[in-house]
């Protein structure tokens, strides 16, 4: 099952290149990812060249160390999820932009939709050529800082902060990748043999040395402080009293809804360390709540490097607390747990504060009413009706400009506004609606929302 998971985990950036390129391209989305495929595996082998040009492209055994690593067979700069996002970039804006372009007589078979994939692929040479110059300087930042995160004081915090500052760019994947396998994370002499990163050292004392080793106790508290001890503590604890925060601070009217999106942002990170879902509900909207998180992890994070906490490996889930701490021995777990819950107390009353003193609009505060809908028609799930009723209260199909989709909500771009009928809209089994601006609806269905969207999509094309 591992072996079958992997190459979706192996492949993320892809996916996100092509869920970048759906997302936002407003026309003809399917050519849009096509060409964001395009674009993906164009800039991979244009970096694949350019570290060939330049001498740079390393052997295969020390690739890692090195920032490099096989995509889809190609050699090249492991930029991992800032790779999809640009080229889902590209897809996406190449295709609104050229789908319906028109050549001369001589080139007309290139012109339409069949010029979009070559423009991907021209557009997207530069880049490919211009990132691992940029990239290069990027890693020169983070040699120059790296005494910062590895400092044996307050580099565990600074590193985790780190790490999580990145997140919305997608660039905590480098900065992991860095630390685990080349001289940032440090260079560690075990058994006569050096270990350079992170990860390597990590791997040789807990899988083949274990607990008895003398190096358990040298190296151990000082590896995973970098390692699952910050995750374990976050995804355990820290999400927790975040998602209680927000739930308690969530309006009378909201709760029940917003309730039940926290239980499954913070059981995501606890079950499967993913823990994007509840930064990602607060990032954008309140980022100066995203700010404080920032500080906490760092001011919280710096006791870990004092505890002697010695639990592996790399995930931070209950599943692998229970594995490497409580089945292995001389671990500390109980330091780990005694932490965790001060950490727990301490982010749950601070971002209850800062959320009523700034009254930011986090999961169940939004400036529009969730209401829990009593639509049969949401409860015979009859997504056909819904739309047409949707679409009628919307001011009809000449009225909708643009209809798109996220996780729980239609967005809807208007010609009219003054058309709108709420009251009928309601009909139809939303749970909310709002506008974010004047020509710009927002109608919440919740996790029926995609269902709808497809409907409407029908009904707008019949």
């Amino acid at each position: 099952l591992k072996g079958i998971t992997q190459i979706i985990f192996n492949n993320i950036p892809l996916l996100f290149a092509m869920g970048v390129a759906n997302g936002v391209a407003k026309k003809e989305k399917g050519l849009a990812v096509f060409a964001a495929v395009v674009s993906y595996l164009t800039l991979n082998a244009t970096m694949n060249v350019y570290l060939q040009f330049t001498g740079n492209l390393a052997e295969a055994a020390v690739a890692a160390q090195m920032g490099q690593g096989t995509v889809l067979g190609i050699q090249t700069l492991k930029i991992e999820t800032l790779g999809g996002i640009i080229s889902g970039l590209v897809g996406a804006k190449v295709c609104d932009r050229f789908y319906r372009i028109e050549f001369p007589l001589a080139f007309a078979f290139f012109g339409g939709k069949k010029s979009v994939p070559i423009f991907a692929f021209l557009f997207t040479i530069p880049i490919g050529l211009a990132i691992p110059v940029f990239w290069e300087l990027f890693n020169k930042l983070l040699m120059s800082i790296s005494w910062i995160f590895m400092n044996d004081y307050f580099g565990t915090g600074a590193y985790y902060a780190l790490n999580r500052a990145l997140i919305p760019f997608g660039l905590h994947h480098v900065l992991s990748s860095t630390v685990r396998f080349t001289e940032v994370g440090g260079t560690y002499l075990i058994n006569g043999q050096p270990y350079v990163g992170i990860l390597n050292a990590l791997n040789e004392v807990l899988f083949n040395l274990g607990p008895s080793s003398p190096y358990w106790a040298e190296l151990m508290p000082k590896l995973t402080g970098y390692m699952a001890v910050p995750q374990m503590i976050t995804t355990l604890f820290r999400f927790p009293a975040m998602g209680l925060a927000m739930y308690h601070t969530a309006f009378a009217k909201n709760k029940k809804i917003a309730k039940a999106v926290l239980i499954t942002c913070v059981m995501t990170a606890f079950l499967g360390n993913i823990t994007e879902p509840l930064e990602f509900s607060f990032i954008f909207i309140a980022p100066q709540l995203f700010a404080v998180y920032l500080v906490l992890s760092f001011f919280m994070t710096i006791p870990i490097s004092f505890l002697n906490i010695s639990i592996g490996y790399i995930r931070g889930t209950i599943f692998d607390f229970g594995i490497f701490g409580l089945m292995y021995e001389n671990t500390n777990w109980i330091q780990l747990v005694i932490l965790g819950i001060i950490n727990f107390v301490v982010f749950y009353y601070v971002f209850k504060y800062f959320i009523k003193r700034w009254n930011l609009e986090t999961p169940g505060r939004e400036s529009f009413d969730l209401v829990e809908s009593s639509s049969e028609l949401l409860k015979n799930r009859d997504y056909p009706e819904m739309a047409r009723i949707t679409i009628e209260g919307l001011g009809g199909a000449q009225n909708i400009l643009r209809v798109e989709n996220c996780i729980s909500r239609l967005r809807v771009d208007l010609e009219n506004p003054g058309l709108v009928n709420q009251e009928k809209i309601r009909e139809a089994g939303c749970t909310g609606i709002f506008f974010p601006s004047e020509k710009h609806i927002h109608v919440v269905f919740g996790p029926h929302v995609e269902f709808v969207k497809n409907e409407v999509d029908d009904l707008m094309r019949g």
